[in-house]
């Protein structure tokens, strides 16, 4: 006698396997969250805390019930955190556009025209990424010097207005372009720079989007060169003034006062991040997908 195949029970079993594999990943993604969210939250909760109910706690305390804004203000009063915030909105802004400028080309260049020994050049650019970073900032400090452009921001932004990586993701986008369409444009007597800003540059707007978000978040966090090319607190970024608080400000002494400049400092980026997040997804996934 042929026993029967229950195929509802099969898949009431495999919908419950289902529902538990998900609880446990999003357990686990839940657990991950915390931990990495964490510090976040101890750092907004140290700047709001007071001097004294920060330096009277012996064992850490997860939660405050008089909440204040004087570490702000003293952050803000203490140093000169708006100037480093104008200087970092300065570097950040004259770097990345000057960057887009020498990169856009640049990328097309490599993924639309045709000249000899082109492939062999683009190898030979992008070996440059194997150059250990190191020995680039130790050529940039000596040429930088001999320029006399030391404190200043020419010297600040010239080192940072191209990056090979950039330029491989923005051709690797462009070459998904049909050729087609490059060829239709020639034909009607259109030239490389109009085909460029008409026709290629509006289809790679997302990759182009992300790759400002991540260059505007790159020179926000800049630190090494800042710090090496500059020793005048009036060219001070707010990672290199973050610093000079830690060292020679209120920094060691008033932790709570300390945590609001990094808030401070933090919160822009992070909107930024959360702003323009499905952007920069999309951006990165679009740029390094053929086809």
């Amino acid at each position: 006698m042929e026993k029967k195949i229950d195929f509802d029970l099969i898949e009431r079993r495999a919908a419950a396997r289902k529902r538990a594999f998900r609880a446990v990943d999003y357990f686990f993604l839940t657990l991950w969250a915390l931990i990495v969210l964490f510090p976040f939250y101890w750092m907004l909760l140290s700047s709001v805390k007071t001097y004294s109910a920060y330096n009277s706690e012996y064992i850490p305390r997860f939660i405050t019930l008089a909440p204040t804004l004087e570490n702000y203000r003293e952050a803000f009063t203490a140093v000169s955190l708006g100037r480093y915030f104008l200087n970092t909105i300065i570097f950040t802004v004259i770097t990345t556009a000057l960057m887009m400028v020498v990169i856009i080309p640049a990328a097309f260049a490599f993924a639309r025209l045709e000249f000899a020994g082109r492939q062999i050049a683009f190898t030979l650019f992008l070996s440059l990424m194997m150059i250990p970073s190191e020995l680039v900032v130790i050529t940039n400090f000596v040429t930088i010097t001999n320029l006399h452009l030391r404190n200043t921001f020419t010297g600040l932004i010239l080192p940072s207005v191209t990056s090979v990586f950039y330029i491989y993701l923005l051709k690797e986008n462009f070459e998904q372009i049909p050729d087609e369409l490059y060829r239709a444009a020639k034909v009607d007597g259109t030239g490389d720079f109009k085909y460029l800003t008409r026709v290629m540059i509006p289809i790679s707007k997302p990759t182009l989007v992300t790759i400002v978000i991540l260059k505007v978040i790159e020179c926000w966090n800049s630190y090494v060169w800042p710090r090496l090319i500059t020793d005048d607190a009036r060219y001070f970024l707010v990672s290199n003034g973050i610093q000079e608080i830690r060292e020679n400000g209120f920094g060691r002494e008033n932790i709570p006062a300390m945590m609001a400049a990094v808030v401070v400092v933090s919160a822009p980026l992070i909107a930024l991040f959360l702003i323009f997040r499905n952007k920069v997804m999309a951006g990165v996934s679009r740029g390094g997908t053929k086809g």
